[in-house]
């Protein structure tokens, strides 16, 4: 196809190509010519085109995808957690906690006490500091040299830490499937995603290792209940991760192990004592609930430095509010025993609806975290379109696949919040739903 793309400078030709395509000429996802291919046609330098197609990635409106090619960005939005607005359905897609389980703030609010904190002071809190210190020397080889950042929740912390180590079209390791707001935080900030399958025991060591092979500069990776999927990564695994990255120190890795307090499984970390760039984070949000938006980051000196520069001027710290409640909450042993019965409750009832669901003939296994992902035997959005018409909106796992291998065959479903009447209820529509979509059932043996 004929681009009819001119220009002389970098400048000249961005301002062709995105006017190309706010003329509708070009379309998201086309395919843009390679740069050598591109600079013979218009008699310029490779590098020229080069600054040109850099000018067009900074401002979002093309991306590069390595061997995929350049092409037009897609505008529309990535799926994001939380409610359907304006749906009649009832929602088992949301991810949500349960809001009868998020612990009481009004004792700890009325109790709480403390001059104002003023412009220069300590960021941390120095109670929320030790508690956070012990919370996370535990699980740290490095842990001599750690350093602790507070900030906004486990999004806004993953979204600092790679903006202060990478620059716009740099390589970032996602998990495949991943996590919504890690895609959103990836895409928006102009990094390459390079996906890396996940199976039962967390990231694969062909995928990661490939990843490297590919130059990505940062890994995000989710040690327990892994979203969408509930993986958690086995101690087996995590030795063979860690000796992948033994030849590349100073690739960023950031664990978010936003389940931590609630999960039932042990924690098993990628960061070995000699790595260089490294970022423990651990938000509150899933035990305390997603208003306190609060997390806490330990990791290498040079990376916890960096990442407090991050923070906008004005802005240098999360609330001393905000940091007392939460210190108040987690110091508190009512409401400790409450996150553990908490995270006992979550375990049970995705349990039950799984042994509900293969009875219904629908195998699955229950993993770890606030959803599940349930394998299907057609393809997720015939099976989601079919529970929209028996009054359910499910969340097909179409939504947190990057790699581009088919229609998913997985249902992420919310249910810990159904009593066992609507537990019953959706697991037979999702097997009247795989039928209706052309799909068999597994016949249970009878003992």
């Amino acid at each position: 196809m004929d681009l009819d793309i001119s220009g002389r400078s970098a400048s000249e030709i961005a301002d062709s190509l995105r006017a190309r395509i706010e003329r509708g000429d070009l379309q998201p996802g086309d395919l843009l010519p390679p740069v050598r291919v591109l600079a013979d046609e218009l008699g310029v330098n490779r590098n020229t085109v080069v600054a040109a197609y850099r000018q067009l990635t900074q401002a979002g409106v093309i991306v590069t995808r390595g061997r995929g090619g350049t092409r037009v960005a897609d505008p529309s939005p990535v799926a994001q957690e939380g409610f359907a607005a304006g749906s009649v359905l009832r929602d088992v897609g949301t991810g949500n906690p349960d809001p009868e389980l998020i612990p009481d703030l009004s004792g700890a609010l009325a109790a709480m006490a403390g001059r104002p904190v003023l412009y220069g002071e300590p960021v941390i809190d120095p109670g929320l500091e030790r508690w956070a210190l012990d919370w996370m020397r535990d699980d740290l080889t490095p842990a001599a040299d750690l350093r602790l950042t507070i900030t906004s929740g486990a999004a806004d912390a993953v979204e600092r830490l790679l903006a202060q180590a990478l620059t716009r079209d740099d390589a970032v390791a996602l998990e495949d499937p991943c996590f919504l707001t890690s895609i959103h935080t990836v895409r928006i900030g102009g990094y390459r995603a390079v996906p890396v399958p996940v199976d039962d025991e967390g990231m694969t060591v062909a995928g990661l290792r490939a990843a490297l092979e590919q130059g990505v500069r940062a890994v995000v990776h989710t040690p327990r209940a892994q979203n969408p999927t509930g993986a958690s990564l086995s101690a087996r695994r995590a030795e063979e991760l860690r000796t992948v990255l033994r030849d590349h120190p100073y690739v960023l890795v950031i664990e978010d192990d936003h389940f931590s307090l609630l999960s039932r499984q042990p924690f098993h970390s990628l960061i070995a004592a000699g790595h260089r760039r490294w970022a423990l984070v651990r938000s509150v949000s899933k035990f305390l609930g997603p208003d306190m938006c609060l997390a806490v980051t330990a990791s290498d000196p040079e990376t916890a430095e960096r990442l407090a520069m991050r923070l906008t001027p004005g802005t240098t710290w999360v609330s001393h509010l905000l940091q007392r409640l939460t210190l108040a909450l987690v110091t508190d042993a009512a409401t400790m025993a409450a996150i553990e019965g908490a995270g006992a409750h979550y375990a049970a009832r995705n349990a039950a609806f799984v042994e509900r669901l293969s009875t219904e003939g629908v195998p699955a296994d229950a993993g770890d975290g606030l959803n599940l992902w349930i394998p299907l035997p057609v393809p997720a959005r015939a099976v989601s379109e079919q529970l929209m018409r028996r009054g359910w909106l499910a969340r097909a796992g179409d939504d947190f696949v990057l790699g581009e291998s088919g229609p998913s065959r997985r249902l992420r479903l919310t249910v810990h919040d159904l009593d066992d009447v609507d537990a019953e209820r959706l697991a037979v529509d999702v097997a009247a739903a795989v039928r209706a979509a052309g799909g068999r059932l597994v016949t249970r043996e009878v003992a």
